[in-house]
């Protein structure tokens, strides 16, 4: 299981970088964009930036692994949940589960489970993600969610996985990216392709958190399972030595007994 969590891990890693190049040129010109928004009035503008004076409901998509034997990550996210959930003083959290782990913890604890996500796979799409942000997407804009937030395991390295907890929406473009100095012609128009964008960052920042996720939990089960087999094999080793001075303390007494039988005879 080490190995195949290694060889695993080692893939959710490559995915992960692979996806970066792509995220960090839709800052850019989000960041760029962003530059928009001190033209458009604060009512006309696009509802996933449009923050509300007053939080009724919070949205938060929980990212937790499917299965165990993966050391103390799944219970270090869904402490970090619960902690957010305490924090929030009344203001009713729901939860949007990404993993079985988080979606067991959250019934167990009666929270309300608005969507459930358990068949992700090791290696998931773009595609495979697009429903998940549609959720708190569709809960924001139609007004049953004030806030979105994702609470997931940031990948720091091999022996170290980060609960992260991030704001989704409102969207507050990165007014600071780096940018290349390039003057883009948008077509139609700057506040539309604005609009057109902001579902896809939102997306995008959803699909690099899973894929973080991913890599965190392949890297804490081969650590776990590295740990189990080293503590297995110091079991052994402790089991073996016990029974040989076991069989060492047997056949001494056996020839005592026969020495002492002997002994007897004469």
């Amino acid at each position: 299981m080490e190995l195949v969590a290694a060889s695993k891990m080692r893939r959710s890693q490559l995915n992960a970088l692979a996806a970066r190049p792509y995220a960090e040129r839709m800052r850019w010109v989000l960041a760029d964009l962003a530059e928009t928004l001190s033209q458009i009035d604060p009512a006309d503008r696009h509802p996933l930036i449009q923050a509300r004076d007053e939080v009724r409901a919070v949205d938060v998509i929980l990212v937790t692994p499917n299965r165990g034997l993966s050391g103390a990550l799944p219970g270090n996210l869904v402490r970090r949940a619960a902690q957010f959930i305490m924090e929030r003083e009344g203001t009713p959290v729901r939860i949007c589960a990404v993993g079985r782990k988080g979606r067991d913890f959250m019934r167990r604890t009666g929270q309300e489970i608005v969507a459930e996500f358990l068949e992700l796979g090791d290696y998931p799409s773009y595609m495979d993600v697009r429903p998940i942000a549609q959720v708190v997407i569709d809960d924001f804009i139609t007004g049953a969610a004030d806030e979105a937030w994702i609470i997931y395991a940031e990948f720091v390295n091999i022996m170290a996985q980060q609960p992260q907890v991030r704001r989704l929406l409102p969207i507050e473009p990165p007014t600071e990216a780096e940018r290349e100095a390039i003057d883009y012609i948008y077509e139609p128009g700057r506040a539309e392709v604005l609009a057109e964008l902001l579902p896809r960052y939102l997306e995008r920042e959803v699909y690099d958190a899973i894929l973080e996720a991913g890599a965190s939990e392949q890297s804490a089960r081969m650590v776990a399972m590295r740990n189990a087999s080293d503590n297995a094999n110091e079991l052994v080793e402790d089991l073996t030595l016990e029974y040989n001075r076991a069989r060492q303390e047997s056949i001494t007494n056996e020839l005592l007994d026969i020495v002492g039988g002997v002994e007897a005879l004469a």
